[in-house]
């Protein structure tokens, strides 16, 4: 194909999902429902944590912004999809796809940082009980969202701008179902070494600190319980960082498959399922896994439930007894 300098790029074509035509239909109703099974459950987890003085802790209050990101880094990227599925329009404007791709990044180191965020906290809590409360003050708390924030941002606005200044060529194809930043650098015309630079290090640091983080933090939760064997210890250790655990493995398990097992044959279509795994599947799969092995969460939920009934059929009954 022609690979003639187009700098005046209008719109980009997302080649989308690699299924067949006639199954359009039943995928788009799968990742309908499962798209709002993550805005629906991870707003059920702001709304306990937020309603719920019991769940006004540490724990919960990054658990709740990592549900809040979770929304986010879906809705990035899979209403689009569902919309070129349903009407077939491929297109996606200039503007549009570099937006797609600062959010994507923004709020999937965001995502990374939280996690490791999360697993310090974690520490704290079972390695320092009796000084949890001076450790994990709410200042501490705030810078260290603050600064996944920051951070965060920093890294998505190095990547947009340097992707700002690209040229592309005139196949302006991406096959991908959302504007991903590898995908981009493929098309461009313009020498990529400096991007590609700033992915191994830039982006490379985020996830390797935030997984040092987390391995590190664990591994000192580890030491502290073999150190003391107890099934009480254990036990307890496998209550409070089980749900936070599950979803690090998923997480990450996901993106060492995807640039630590590449694969020559197929490539693509590897890429876009472990794509669809991180941005689909885990912040699904993310309520599920800290409502059910959460206690705390599970009581909180009865206790919602509990006073949905209670005002529905109470004011029913309340009603038919005056009539």
């Amino acid at each position: 194909m022609r690979r003639e300098n187009q700098s005046g790029m209008s719109e980009f074509l997302l080649l989308g999902l690699p299924i067949w035509p006639e199954k359009q239909g039943v995928f788009f109703a799968l990742f309908l429902g499962m798209y709002l099974t993550t805005v629906l459950g991870n707003l059920l987890i702001i709304l306990l944590i937020k309603l719920d003085s019991r769940l006004h802790t540490p724990m919960y209050f990054f658990l709740s912004h990592l549900a809040f990101t979770d929304v986010s880094f879906s809705s990035v990227t899979v209403p689009k999809m569902l919309i070129n599925m349903h009407t077939q329009d491929k297109s996606i404007p200039y503007a549009g796809c570099v937006t797609q791709t600062y959010f994507f990044i923004f709020f999937g180191c965001t995502d990374n940082l939280l996690l490791a965020v999360m697993a310090y906290d974690r520490y704290v809590a079972i390695c320092h009980p009796l000084q949890y409360t001076t450790i994990m003050r709410e200042e501490l708390c705030i810078f260290l969202l603050a600064g996944s924030w920051f951070l965060s941002c920093a890294s998505a606005l190095s990547h947009t701008i340097l992707l700002a200044k690209l040229s592309f060529c005139a196949d302006h194809t991406i096959p991908h179902f959302f504007c991903d930043l590898a995908a981009l650098l493929k098309l461009s015309c313009s020498d990529t070494s400096l991007n590609e630079i700033f992915i191994f290090t830039v982006g490379g640091l985020v996830i390797i600190l935030s997984f040092i983080g987390v391995l590190v933090s664990y591994g000192r939760i580890g030491t502290t319980i073999l150190r003391f064997p107890s099934i009480k210890g254990i036990y307890k250790a496998l209550s409070t960082c089980g749900s936070h655990l599950s979803v690090v493995f998923l997480f990450y398990g996901t993106i060492m498959v995807l640039y630590f097992f590449p694969s020559s044959r197929n490539s693509n279509d590897k890429d876009i399922i472990a794509s669809v795994m991180y941005t689909v599947v885990t912040p699904m799969l993310n309520p599920f896994i800290y409502s059910l092995r959460n206690r705390d969460m599970k009581g909180a939920m009865g206790k919602l439930l509990g006073y949905v009934m209670f005002s529905v059929f109470g004011k029913a009954n309340e009603s038919y007894s005056c009539w």
